[in-house]
């Protein structure tokens, strides 16, 4: 697998924050990353740094977004900005460098619904 920088999905995210309720990630802690060769069927993914991790290191916690390029690249911008803003809901209010189950009991759903719900919110701001 080869995985490199993605600074077009850093655009993206950068694009997408300030026009959805996320006001609690640090757009600054969070790197997007292009992998290829991957034999995933997943478009993109999440990626947490666990407090462990943060204390040993002394560094805050951080996510990376991964696009798995076979899948997520042919894919039409809308969809690709719904696949973000679907990684973004990952991140807890905390921004602990934990992450949120797509049905937790205490947090939204992450499903097609609620994606979809933001990316409208999104299109229409």
């Amino acid at each position: 697998m080869d995985i490199e920088l993605a600074p077009d999905i850093q655009k993206i995210v950068k694009k997408v924050l300030p026009h959805l309720p996320f006001t609690y990630i640090n757009e600054k802690r969070i790197v997007c990353m292009r992998s290829r060769k991957s034999t995933s069927r997943a478009r993109a993914r999440i990626w947490s740094f666990p407090k462990i991790w943060q204390l040993a290191l002394k560094i805050p916690a951080h996510y990376v977004i991964e696009v798995l390029s076979q899948h997520f690249d042919k894919m039409s911008d809308d969809d690709k900005t719904r696949v973000i803003i679907h990684e973004l809901m990952h991140i807890p209010k905390n921004f602990s460098g934990a992450l949120v189950p797509h049905r937790g009991k205490h947090h939204y759903r992450i499903d097609n619904r609620t994606v979809e719900k933001l990316f409208q919110a999104y299109k229409n701001r």
